[in-house]
C-alpha cells in the first residue's frame, strides 16, 4: 500500500494544483475585464509543466520531445481538457482576445527563436559536401507532395476553408505544408543513432537542410500573396525579387557583419550575456527587414540562424545557453499553443475523420515516395534511398509553425489546421523507428570506414578542437616566426585569431598590422597557404589586433577571459640563463590557463621566420602530451615537402624501466609509432619513424635533430606546478642546445614535479 500511495503522490498532488489554479484563475476572471497577469503565469506555468513532462516521457520511449509539448497542448485544450471541464478549460485559457494576446505574443516570438535555432542548426559546409545528391532529393521530396497537397486542397469541401475565394491560396500553403520535413527532428534521430557521419546520414540531414531553407522561401512568398489576397504577378516578382536580393545580401555583407558584431560583443562587452543579446538583436533586425519588404518574418529570423551557426567564436557554453532558453521556455509555449488551437474533437465526425486519415496518407505517400525517387536520381542504392525516404517524412515541428501561420493569416480553418497538426504527430512519431530500422541494414563501405576513423581522431585530436587563438608578440624575428605558426595551424579550419602586441613598440607594431611586413600579414599569408593545402579550400582566417597600455601578464589576462583554445607566444628572448624561461615569458603565461605554445626560431627561420620548415621532428612516448605534440607536427607537416620524422623516446616516468638489452621486446612502442603513422596517413602525410628508447630522452632528441638535419622540433610537454613556468628538465634542455627551431606544445593542466 506504501508503494501505491507513493506513486499515487504525484498525480494526487497534481489534481491538488490544477484545482487551485482553476479556483484562483475563476476568481481572477471575474475581478476585471481586462486581462489578468495571474491568469497569464498560470497558463505559462501549465504548459511548461504538461509540455515539458510529457516531452520527457517521450524521449524516453525513443519519440521526439516537441510531440510531448504538442500533446501537452492537446490535453489543455478543447481535445480533453475542454471536453471534460469546460468551465475550468476557459477559466484558465479563457477566449477573450486581449487575455489571449498576452500568451499568443510570447508564442510568436517563439515561432522567431524555433526559426532562429533552426538556422544555428543548419550546417552549410555538410550541405556543400553532399549538395549535388541532396538538391536533388529535395527537388524530388519537395516537387511530389506538393503537388499532392495543391491537388488536395483543389478537392476540399468549402466548409473547411475559411475563405472559400482564396482556394488558391489555401492550396499553396497546403502544399508546401505537406512537402517540408523538420530538420530539427531528422538531425534529433540521426545523431541519436550515431549516424550523423555516415553517408547517409549526412545526406538525409543535407537534404532536411535544403528542405527548409527552400520551404521557408516559399512560405515568405505566399505570404506576401496572402496578405494581397489576389495573384497579382508583379506582387509575386516583388516579393521574389525581395527575397533573392535578402538572401544575398545576408550571405556576402552579412556574413561578415554577423561574426564581426558578435566578436565585438565578446571581446567589448563584459555582460556574460552579451553574445546572447546581440543575437537576439540580429535575429530581429532581420525579422523586420523580411517585413518590410513584404515577405514573413521566418525567413529573417531562419537566415539569422544560419548566419549565427556559422560564426567561428560561437563558444559552446553561449550556444548551450540561448538553446537552453529556447527548449525550456518558447518551444513547449509554442507547441502547446499549438496544441490547444486544435480540437481533435472534431474527428468524431465520419467524415473529417475519413478526410484526416486521406491526409496522413497522401502526405506520407507523397514525401516518402518523393524521397526515394529523389535518392535513386542522386545515385543512392535501393537501401540507401528507402532509409532516406524514410527519415524524410517527419514533419514535427516545421509543419505545426506553417500551420500556426497559415491559422493567424486566416488561410486555414480551425478545423483544417487540427488535421494538420493529427498529421504532424503521427508521421513524426512514425519516423525514428522506421530510420532506426532502415539505418540498421545498411552496411559499411571500406571508404565510408576509413573517413569515420578518421573523423573520430579528429574529434579527438587537440588541433580538429581548436576555435580560436591568442597570439602574443613583440616586435622580433621569432615573434614573425610564431605568427607563421600560428596562420598555418588556424588556416585549414579558418580559426579567428587575435594578435596581441605586447613591448615597448606595441602601439607602433599595431599601427603596422596593414604593411607586408607585419606580423598580421605573416598569419594571414600561412593561413591561406594552409587553406589551399586542405581538400575542401580551408577557410579565411579572420584577423584582430590588439595593443594594450598595461602590462604584458595585465593584457593577458584581460583578452583570456574572452575564451581562447591557445596560446601562442612569440618573443625576442624564450629562456633564461638558469635553463627556465625568460621573465617576460613567465609574466605573460601566469595569467592564461589554458593550452601554450612558445615558440623559439633558430637556424634558418632566424633569417628567413615566414618560411616553411621542410623537415619536422616529433618526439612522442605514448602519453597524452606527446600525442598532443604529434597532432600539431601532423598539422604543420602538411605543407613540407619531407617525411614527418617521429622519434620514440623514453620519458622521465620510464627512467626504471628503460630498456638495457636488444633483446627486450620493442613491441609497445612499435605500436606507438605504428599509431602516429597511421594517423599521419589519413592526411597524406608521410612518415619515417626512429626508436631510441634507450638513451635519456633529451639525448635522443638532440641526436635525432643532427641526425635528420630537423629545422623544426615539436615537443608535447607538461606544465609543472610551481612559481614560474615550467615545462620539465627534458624541454629545457632541448630549448638550450637544439640548433633547430623549437616550437613547445603543452596541455592546460599544471602537473606535480613528479609527472614530468
Amino acid at each position: 500500500m506504501l508503494i501505491r500511495w507513493g506513486r499515487l503522490q504525484p498525480t494526487i498532488w497534481a489534481v491538488i494544483i490544477l484545482l487551485a489554479m482553476v479556483t484562483a484563475a475563476d476568481a481572477e476572471g471575474d475581478k476585471a475585464s481586462r486581462p489578468s497577469e495571474f491568469v497569464f503565469l498560470v497558463q505559462i506555468a501549465l504548459l511548461i509543466a504538461v509540455g515539458r513532462g510529457l516531452g520527457e516521457l517521450m524521449q524516453r520511449i525513443g519519440q521526439p520531445s516537441v510531440i510531448g509539448e504538442l500533446l501537452g497542448g492537446l490535453l489543455l485544450g478543447p481535445s480533453l481538457f475542454g471536453w471534460l471541464w469546460p468551465s475550468a478549460q476557459a477559466a484558465i485559457f479563457p477566449p477573450s482576445g486581449e487575455q489571449k494576446a498576452l500568451i499568443e505574443g510570447v508564442a510568436q516570438f517563439g515561432i522567431l527563436l524555433l526559426l532562429l535555432l533552426t538556422g544555428m542548426e543548419t550546417d552549410l559546409k555538410l550541405v556543400r559536401k553532399v549538395g549535388r545528391a541532396a538538391m536533388t532529393i529535395s527537388v524530388a521530396g519537395i516537387a511530389v507532395p506538393f503537388a499532392c497537397g495543391f491537388a488536395l486542397g483543389e478537392f476540399l469541401p468549402q466548409n473547411l476553408l475559411p475563405h472559400p475565394e482564396a482556394r488558391l491560396i489555401a492550396s499553396l500553403f497546403l502544399g508546401i505544408a505537406l512537402s517540408i520535413s523538420s530538420v530539427k527532428i531528422v538531425a534529433v534521430v540521426v545523431r541519436e543513432m550515431n549516424f550523423m557521419r555516415r553517408n547517409v546520414g549526412q545526406i538525409i540531414v543535407a537534404s532536411a537542410i535544403i528542405d527548409d531553407t527552400i520551404g521557408w522561401i516559399i512560405i515568405a512568398v505566399i505570404f506576401s500573396l496572402a496578405s494581397r489576397g489576389t495573384l497579382d504577378l508583379l506582387s509575386v516578382a516583388q516579393a521574389l525579387f525581395g527575397t533573392l536580393a535578402f538572401l544575398a545580401v545576408s550571405f556576402t555583407i552579412g556574413r561578415r557583419l554577423v561574426f564581426r558584431l558578435i566578436r565585438w560583443a565578446n571581446d567589448n562587452l563584459v555582460s556574460s550575456a552579451a553574445v546572447i543579446t546581440v543575437i537576439l538583436l540580429l535575429m530581429s533586425v532581420m525579422a523586420m527587414i523580411t517585413h518590410l519588404i513584404g515577405v514573413h518574418t521566418v525567413l529573417g529570423a531562419f537566415v539569422a540562424g544560419v548566419l549565427v551557426g556559422e560564426s567561428p567564436i560561437l563558444t559552446r557554453q553561449i550556444d548551450e545557453r540561448l538553446r537552453g532558453l529556447i527548449s525550456s521556455l518558447f518551444m513547449p509555449v509554442f507547441f502547446g499553443l499549438a496544441g490547444l488551437s486544435a480540437d481533435l474533437t472534431v474527428l468524431k465526425d465520419p467524415q473529417l475523420l475519413l478526410l484526416t486519415a486521406a491526409l496522413v496518407l497522401i502526405a506520407s505517400i507523397g514525401k516518402f515516395g518523393g524521397a526515394f525517387v529523389g535518392g535513386a536520381l542522386g545515385g543512392l542504392t535501393r537501401k540507401e534511398s528507402y532509409a532516406l525516404a524514410s527519415g524524410m517524412n517527419a514533419r514535427g515541428s516545421t509543419e505545426v509553425i506553417i500551420a500556426t501561420i497559415g491559422l493567424s493569416m486566416g488561410v486555414l480553418s480551425h478545423t483544417m489546421f487540427s488535421m494538420i497538426v493529427t498529421m504532424a504527430i503521427l508521421t513524426t512519431m512514425a519516423m525514428p523507428p522506421m530510420l532506426r530500422a532502415a539505418l540498421a541494414r545498411l552496411p559499411l563501405g571500406e571508404e565510408e570506414k576509413e573517413r569515420l576513423e578518421r573523423e573520430e581522431y579528429e574529434q579527438r585530436g587537440f588541433v580538429a578542437n581548436l576555435e580560436r587563438l591568442l597570439l602574443a608578440v613583440d616586435e622580433s624575428t621569432n615573434a614573425r616566426f610564431a605568427a607563421h605558426l600560428a596562420g598555418l595551424l588556424a588556416g585549414g579550419r579558418g580559426l579567428p585569431i587575435t594578435v596581441l602586441h605586447v613591448g615597448a613598440r606595441a602601439r607602433q607594431q599595431e599601427q603596422k598590422r596593414d604593411e607586408e611586413e607585419s606580423h598580421e600579414a605573416a598569419v594571414i599569408n600561412a593561413a591561406k597557404a594552409s587553406a589551399e593545402a586542405e581538400p575542401d579550400g580551408g577557410g579565411n582566417v579572420d584577423v584582430i589586433t590588439r595593443a594594450r597600455d598595461t602590462t604584458a601578464a595585465e593584457a593577458i589576462t584581460e583578452e583570456a577571459r574572452k575564451g581562447f583554445d591557445l596560446l601562442v607566444v612569440g618573443m625576442d628572448k624564450v629562456a633564461s640563463g638558469d635553463g627556465g624561461f625568460d621573465k617576460r615569458i613567465d609574466e605573460l603565461t601566469a595569467g592564461f590557463e589554458g593550452p601554450l605554445a612558445i615558440v623559439a626560431a633558430k637556424g634558418v627561420h632566424q633569417k628567413e621566420p615566414t618560411v616553411n620548415a621542410r623537415k619536422i621532428l616529433v618526439p612522442v612516448s605514448g602519453s597524452n602530451v606527446s600525442r598532443r605534440g604529434a597532432d600539431v607536427a601532423i598539422a604543420l607537416a602538411r605543407l613540407s615537402p619531407e617525411r614527418l620524422q617521429v622519434v620514440y623516446v623514453s620519458t622521465t616516468r620510464d627512467k626504471g624501466a628503460r630498456r638495457t638489452g636488444a633483446s627486450m621486446s620493442l613491441a609497445r612502442e612499435e605500436a606507438i609509432l605504428k599509431d602516429i603513422a597511421a594517423t599521419a596517413a589519413r592526411y597524406d602525410v608521410n612518415v619515417a619513424t626512429t626508436l631510441r628508447a634507450n638513451a635519456a630522452p633529451e639525448v635522443a632528441i638532440l641526436q635525432e635533430i643532427a641526425a635528420v638535419g630537423a629545422d623544426l622540433v615539436v615537443i608535447g610537454v607538461d606544465r609543472i606546478q610551481g612559481e614560474s613556468l615550467n615545462f620539465g628538465s627534458v624541454a629545457a634542455a632541448v630549448l638550450g642546445k637544439s640548433k633547430a627551431s623549437v616550437l613547445l606544445v603543452s596541455d592546460g593542466d599544471v602537473r606535480a614535479q613528479g609527472n614530468s
